[in-house]
């Protein structure tokens, strides 16, 4: 079975050749997507409004006029101009989007998004707008939710975040990552579950099995926000987990499983993944639509 996907060819923008953030991509994910018969639905560029929600106005200003200092631009690994600033509208807004189709549908998906890095007044680790956390406030101030759930199996750290809802009771935030990695200084997650350098599928998914049922009988959200970050892969560049292909798909489909016996419309993001082999690492990120296929036909 296909299912609708999120996704705008405007996700992809020039970068040099040799920049370490893999922008092709998007471009290459929605191809391979699109082969397989999933419906592609534009994006469209989040609201200033619902950026404002997470977002200070001098950081959005400075941010959408291509002001930011070199120390700011390194923080971000980008050198930020309007054109990536809007491409980071557009990314925050399919996520939005995604919230929206699954708040219909049940389930639908994002093919970017999980900028997990990024914080009230500045970016940091190729993130420079939160969609997770402005997509949340999205579901609770405009869709009336009250129970948010996010949960981040990125192999990064939600820090970002965890800090721009760490005040905000509606909203939980869930990490499941590696401990001796970016970002050096973490934040505090309502829960986070850190796993050491090395570990694998066994491992993983044993762990994400014990605290799963728990969190969403627990928490009980009416909606879910899934990142899907592949970077646990144990092909990844910054990863230092050593998840297989097999224990990717199964972390999405637990996941997505477990949301769906609760009747939890879940929104899915892909999160993060740098192997310079743009087709491979569209393979690995393309494990979510899969598993959210099967999911979806049950």
């Amino acid at each position: 079975m296909t299912l609708p996907v999120i996704w705008h060819p405007g996700y992809t923008i020039a970068q040099p050749p040799d920049h370490p953030f893999p922008m092709g991509k998007f471009t290459v994910l929605g191809a391979l997507l699109q082969d397989r018969g999933h419906r592609l639905q534009p994006a469209a560029p989040a609201r200033f409004e619902w950026l404002r929600r997470v977002h200070t106005a001098d950081y959005l200003a400075a941010l959408a006029e291509g002001r930011l200092g070199p120390r700011e631009q390194r923080r971000t690994g980008f050198a930020c101009t309007p054109a990536l600033y809007e491409r980071c509208r557009l990314e925050t807004g399919g996520t939005v989007a995604a919230v929206r189709l699954a708040l219909a549908e049940g389930l639908a998906c994002n093919a970017a998004g999980g900028t997990h890095h990024a914080h009230a007044d500045f970016g940091s680790g190729y993130c420079l707008l939160n969609d997770l956390a402005v997509a949340t406030r999205w579901a609770l101030e405009e869709a009336g939710l009250h129970r948010v759930l996010i949960l981040d199996l990125d192999v990064h750290q939600g820090d970002g975040t965890a800090r721009l809802l760490q005040d905000e009771p509606r909203a939980f935030t869930f990490s499941l990552h590696c401990r001796e990695n970016f970002p050096a200084r973490k934040a505090r997650s309502d829960y986070d579950l850190e796993l050491p350098r090395g570990s694998g599928d066994a491992e993983y998914l044993e762990a994400l099995g014990a605290c799963l049922p728990w969190l969403l009988d627990q928490v009980q959200p009416e909606l879910v926000i899934l990142d899907a970050g592949v970077d646990v892969h144990q092909d990844d560049r910054l990863g230092y987990l050593r998840l297989s292909d097999g224990g990717l798909l199964a972390r999405d489909e637990q996941v997505l499983r477990a949301c769906r016996q609760r009747q939890i419309p879940t929104a899915a993001v892909i999160g993060g993944g740098y192997d310079r082999d743009l087709m491979r690492l569209a393979r690995r990120h393309a494990l979510l639509f899969e598993a959210a296929a099967r999911v979806a036909a049950d």
